[in-house]
């Protein structure tokens, strides 16, 4: 019925604009005014507040019965809808669509495997959304008929601008704090492969949605989808990098001796790694161009407008063109979208072989894990289940400690199935290639944030680079039973000393109790999270505080 009702819009509307050419797409959000054309050729655009970000409490998903099985509705993040519900939003947004005087409509992929690459048709009245989506997804390729999912296309529907009705809803939208209903949807249909957007004018929106609908697909054809940026040596080894937001994955999967393979969503099957995206959306606050010459250099270098496509969002911008991307007035998420070609060392092929190394990222405000360890395949697979980092004092008002902040599979907002089905994974395709895992901590040592000083970036390249390099094979390790990790005594380029935390303390004492209180944190929050999950006996036993 849904697409039905879609066939039924395309039919009747007058003036329907199907896979422009980028320069086009670029005049019509010029033309009528979404963005201001700014000297360097870059299209600049401001949001309404809500809309500066994802709203996690607005994102559902359609609760079908048939989907009982693999949905996990026990995360914070799987909110759900009912059938009757998104239908009725989905034919109020088609509606308001057809009202419009013109509709975009662009013929993309999720994936640059073509085996498994997801055809997704994207209806928008909004050029710039249009443009959008020829930065991030990617083109269909010539033998799209051999995806798994070629004849399973998604659908995603986005009305950036247009509200819901909610007196139409009462009841059945989650209620804002004044009591009324909620005038903006983010849904996904995974069993009629259809995704929403209506009332939310922030791009990553639609990228974001997308990535979960992958997310939850790829567990169920035998491939591990992550959240994470990946790179390739001379020598064509891969590395992954995940990390939550503030741990240093972008910064450190930038090298210049490694080809980019992607910023930020891979997926992982029996031939290697694939990006999703055929872009970047990278954080633009605070973006220093000597310490991030490459994104600098991607958002605001000068290009011909009509063929340049760097979509710069919620930055402060100046009637004259300039910007101050340290002001965070608008948003601290400010953001541009740009083609991955922009970037001077990447591989625009976005595939790789199997990968040699995963680094997960974590910084740990407290200063007592290691700055590096290594993991075995059930230590992995209980990091990996638990996405830890620290959020800071001062990031948020009232916080005067640290905070303790688990983000399972470091992105859980976005992985919709159980937890069996992205650890299992990650574990066989671990020992089956022989992987290597890596803990690498980009926080704090000689105390906590506050005492303490943050880790050098140059002494976590060296370790980096000695676990890269598989020179890390070669040296002594020392099992921590706290957080069940193997910490190696020696490193080249780094002091020993600092390689064991304890030994980077003053007080010893003070170390002791702050690790033993991370370490029941990491317990009691995993006995709320898995206590009645279906996870692995020797995982759970890796767990720290156990």
């Amino acid at each position: 019925m849904a697409i039905e009702t879609l066939n039924k819009m395309f039919a009747t509307h007058p003036e329907v604009l199907t896979n422009l050419k980028r320069t086009e797409i670029t005049r019509y959000a010029i033309e009528y005014r979404e963005a201001l054309v700014m000297p360097c050729g870059a299209l600049s655009t401001w949001t309404p507040p809500e809309s500066t970000g994802r709203s996690p409490k607005d994102t559902v998903i359609v609760r079908h019965p048939e989907l009982e099985e693999y949905i996990d509705w026990s995360s914070p993040n799987n909110l759900s809808i009912d059938p009757d519900t998104f239908y009725s939003l989905w034919v109020d947004a088609l509606t308001t669509l057809w009202k419009k005087p013109r509709i975009f409509v662009t013929d993309r992929v999720i994936g640059a495997d073509p085996d498994y690459a997801m055809p997704v048709k994207t209806i928008t009245n909004y050029a710039l959304t249009s443009l959008f989506t020829l930065n991030m997804f990617r083109p269909l390729p010539q033998n799209i008929e051999n995806s798994i999912f070629a004849d399973k296309p998604f659908t995603l529907a986005v009305v950036p601008y247009d509200k819901i009705d909610t007196s139409r809803y009462e009841g059945r939208l989650r209620k804002c704090e004044d009591g009324s209903a909620s005038d903006m949807i983010i849904a996904m249909d995974f069993k009629n492969r259809l995704g929403l957007v209506y009332g939310s004018a922030y791009c990553g929106s639609a990228k974001k949605l997308m990535f979960t609908a992958m997310n939850y697909y790829l567990p169920h054809e035998n491939i591990l989808p992550l959240h994470c940026s990946a790179n390739e040596d001379r020598h064509g080894k891969v590395s992954l990098f995940l990390g939550l937001s503030g741990t240093g994955k972008t910064t450190l999967s930038a090298d210049r001796d490694r080809a980019l393979i992607g910023d930020d969503e891979h997926g992982w099957d029996e031939d290697g790694i694939a990006n999703f995206e055929q872009g970047c959306y990278a954080k633009l606050i605070d973006l220093d161009p000597e310490k991030e010459p490459e994104i600098h250099n991607a958002v605001f270098n000068a290009r011909e407008t009509e063929e340049n496509g760097v979509i710069i969002e919620n930055c402060m911008t100046y009637p004259d063109g300039s910007v101050d991307v340290f002001d965070d007035r608008l948003t601290q998420n400010s953001r541009a979208s740009y083609p991955l070609r922009y970037l001077e060392n990447v591989k625009l092929k976005g595939t790789g072989t199997h990968p040699s190394t995963i680094i997960f990222l974590t910084a740990d405000a407290n200063g007592v894990l290691p700055p590096i360890s290594r993991l075995n395949p059930e230590q992995a697979m209980l990091w990996f289940l638990m996405g830890y980092t620290s959020k800071l004092a001062g990031t948020e008002t009232g916080i005067k400690e640290p905070q303790t902040t688990f983000s399972r599979f470091f992105g859980q907002p976005f992985m919709a199935n159980k937890p069996k089905y992205y650890s299992d994974l990650l574990g066989r395709k671990m020992k089956e290639h022989d992987t290597r895992v890596f803990l690498v901590n980009t926080g704090w040592s000689g105390g906590p944030y506050g005492i303490g000083s943050r880790i050098d970036i140059t002494l976590t390249r060296a370790m980096l680079n000695s676990a890269l390099e598989e020179k890390l094979d070669e040296v002594e390790y020392t099992e921590n039973n706290l957080f069940h990790i193997n910490v190696p005594d020696s490193c080249p380029g780094v002091p020993s000393e600092m390689l064991h935390p304890e030994n980077t303390w003053s007080d010893r004492d003070a170390f002791d109790k702050r690790a033993a209180a991370l370490a029941k944190e990491f317990s009691d929050y995993f006995d709320k999270a898995y206590g009645d999950a279906e996870i692995d006996d020797a995982v759970r036993a890796q767990c720290p505080g156990k």
